[in-house]
């Protein structure tokens, strides 16, 4: 979608996508996820989302070199990224399916109207491999993913990755720190360990549409119902429900079907 210079310069600000806002600090970094509601951490200009990755390249066209490893902006998000969820002051996790996203503690009980899962309909609505790892983190509270395997028995990599990858959609888990020695890994522990009042907290699933229709506007000044029922994974028609209620308050304006707008904008 082709967008109007205004909303790109509204984008390069919220978005950090200007070399005099880009981000440098963690500290920089959680406030720019407490501004945009919810973003990515290593996707470029490819998906129409905020990232961590644009925010410290602090500019438009961004794009993902082939050699990462040896690339300075992309080294350097991706520490900031390990920093951010180290200090666990905002939530990371495959909550989308398609990738993790960082979300602001204050859209917390949106996504987990969305997504979660009670307690008392986990046995209905968990695959039996999620069941049995999300019971060995309980009894354990956090355990490295090479630990957690051998202590839940569920020793398959793929099938315990495609389980551990469930638990975080249904936000029942997160990382709670990255380790590179002696090897990689993730260090698991419980969502509700980590956020336990924004996971308490009961919104009605039009609402939790609404209030992450709400941030990611914010954000980006202009969207569709179709852009952003993609990126977090439900239909247009359900996302759209969210946009008409701004609509209705006049937080967003719309001058074709399924496109929204900032109303000041």
């Amino acid at each position: 979608m082709m967008l109007p210079e205004e909303i790109e310069l509204h984008r390069d600000k919220m978005w950090r996508r200007d070399e005099t806002l880009r981000l440098e600090t963690v500290a920089e970094a959680e406030r720019f996820i407490e501004d945009v509601g919810f973003c990515a951490a290593m996707t470029d200009a490819r998906k129409e989302m905020p990232s961590i990755y644009i925010a410290v390249c602090g500019r438009r066209e961004v794009r993902t070199p082939k050699n990462v490893q040896k690339d300075v902006e992309c080294s350097t998000a991706w520490v900031l990224k390990d920093e951010v969820f180290n200090r666990g002051r905002v939530y990371y996790g495959k909550i989308t399916k398609s990738q993790s996203i960082f979300v602001a503690p204050r859209l917390i009980s949106a996504f987990n109207a969305l997504f979660g899962v009670q307690k008392t309909r986990e046995k209905k609505s968990l695959s039996a491999n999620a069941l049995i790892i999300l019971s060995t983190l309980r009894k354990e509270w956090e355990s490295a993913s090479g630990d957690l395997r051998k202590e839940s028995g569920v020793t398959d990599r793929k099938e315990f990755n495609k389980a551990m990858d469930e638990l975080q959609h249904k936000l029942k888990v997160v990382p709670s720190e990255c380790l590179y020695e002696p090897t990689f890994t993730y260090v698991w522990t419980l969502a509700e360990a980590r956020f336990p009042e924004q996971l308490k907290e009961k919104l009605s699933r039009e609402t939790a549409l609404t209030e992450i229709a709400r941030a990611f506007l914010h954000g980006a000044g202009q969207t569709s119902s179709r852009e952003l029922a993609k990126l977090i994974g439900v239909t247009p028609l359900e996302i759209n429900l969210g946009f008409l209620n701004l609509v209705e308050e006049k937080f967003a304006a719309s001058s074709e079907s399924g496109v929204y707008r900032l109303n000041h904008l």
